[in-house]
């Protein structure tokens, strides 16, 4: 019973400090209150309910009620959350299932350890995430801000809008509102569609040429007769470690100085500049991918196929693509989100007719201040995440297809 009254008052402190909004003489006394409050709910759901769905709820609807009392709706739904975690973890704590997945003969000191260990690594976490996940409800703010309004704190419909999301289609266009050659005009003109035409051509392109020489270097450094494999290897993955200022640097010299039929000014300020560019940042990771999956790969099969009659080329597509196929993808990907995503080389490489997302973006920071970055930064989180997500799934299925992984 100490202990869930010492955390709870602990965090009830914590809550009335930060609720006194910065007034010095209230910081005390409201920290004094929380932490009274804070216990008074854990000691009240621990001797009376039994049931760790009800004491969330008592605590929700409790803590609720206080917080919309002390400041208002957006306070009180944060401190209802608040309130619903410790409700749960009072019962939690009081009735020993927190040792359930503990060995009996672990001390209190080890437990204890335990949980502080991936408490810490949780507050760490959020660290990290909570400048991404701010930004999405300021992407919907209805004011041209980068700051939750009053009407956002208070839950005002009419102060959320979907016309930053409306302006990625319409800013730049000649006659947003026509309804005759709508789509040519947004299509040429709107920057944002431009920008995200350009990345997923750029992207695309340079993921294709990334991943066919990051397979092909992977599978060469496989074999235990290669030479000098550790110095080819540390030469191959050198864009990851070199600063990618020092990078762009040399490449636009290097491009502007290589002339090429079609290109008598260099590749630098072309598509193609781009491209190879960006294939350069990515083969690193396809390489380094393709050569984690070729680990567990059985060299007996090619040697197998290769002594009834296969040539090399039948062998890697019918032996060793179908088998190493997840890592080659996880690699695609992975050199995808790194075109789609860089913006140092763009800032050097590209003229204004290869303008990237995140080139569209530096020059809106800097030049017109919209909260359509904002809009346009939610949807490259969400787009990260689903491919992300489609990488985890891909080296979860490679692991079970190479034995490594039970299910």
């Amino acid at each position: 019973m100490w202990f869930n009254l010492a955390w709870t008052a602990g965090f009830g402190a914590i809550a009335g400090f930060l609720t006194a909004q910065g007034e010095i003489q209230r910081m005390i006394p409201y920290a004094l209150i929380g932490a009274a409050i804070f216990a008074a709910l854990a000691f009240g759901v621990i001797i009376l309910v039994k049931s760790k769905n009800l004491s969330g709820l008592i605590g929700a609807v409790v803590f609720f009620a206080l917080g919309f009392g002390f400041i208002g709706l957006s306070y009180g739904v944060l401190m209802a959350v608040i309130g619903w975690i410790i409700g749960r973890m009072s019962i939690w704590l009081a009735t020993g299932e927190y040792r359930a997945n503990q060995p009996p003969y672990a001390s209190s000191n080890e437990v204890l350890w335990f949980y502080s260990f991936r408490t810490i690594c949780g507050f760490i976490f959020v660290f990290l995430i909570a400048p991404i996940i701010v930004v999405m409800p300021l992407s919907f703010n209805q004011e041209p801000y980068f700051s939750f309004t009053a009407g956002m704190l208070s839950f005002d419909p009419d102060a959320y809008s979907l016309r930053w999301y409306q302006d990625i289609f319409h800013n730049g266009m000649a006659a947003p509102d026509a309804v005759v050659g709508w789509w040519s005009d947004m299509w040429n003109n709107a920057q944002w569609v431009r920008s995200v035409r350009n990345s997923f051509f750029i992207g695309i392109m340079a993921t294709i040429l990334a991943t066919t020489l990051g397979t092909l270097a992977a599978i060469g450094l496989s074999r235990p007769e290669m030479p000098y494999r550790r110095a080819i290897m540390a030469l191959l993955i050198s864009p990851m470690i070199v600063p990618l200022v020092i990078i762009a640097s040399g490449m636009f010299f290097f491009f502007s100085d290589m002339s090429l039929p079609g290109y008598e000014r260099g590749l630098a300020k072309s598509y193609l500049g781009l491209i190879i560019a960006h294939a350069v940042l990515g083969t690193p990771y396809v390489i380094i991918t393709v050569t984690a999956t070729l680990v567990g790969f059985d060299q007996s099969l090619a040697r197998a196929a290769a002594n009834m009659g296969a040539s090399p080329v039948r062998t890697f597509f019918k032996v060793q693509m179908p088998l190493i196929l997840p890592g080659v993808i996880s690699g695609a990907l992975f050199a995808f989100i790194t075109s789609f995503d860089e913006v140092v080389v763009v800032l050097q490489m590209a003229d204004v007719k290869q303008r990237t997302i995140p080139r569209q973006m530096f020059s809106g920071i800097k030049e017109q201040i919209s909260p359509t970055i904002l809009a346009v930064a939610t949807i490259l989180v969400i787009l990260s995440i689903i491919l992300l997500t489609v990488v985890e799934l891909l080296r979860r299925r490679s692991e079970k297809m190479r034995g490594m992984s039970p299910g």
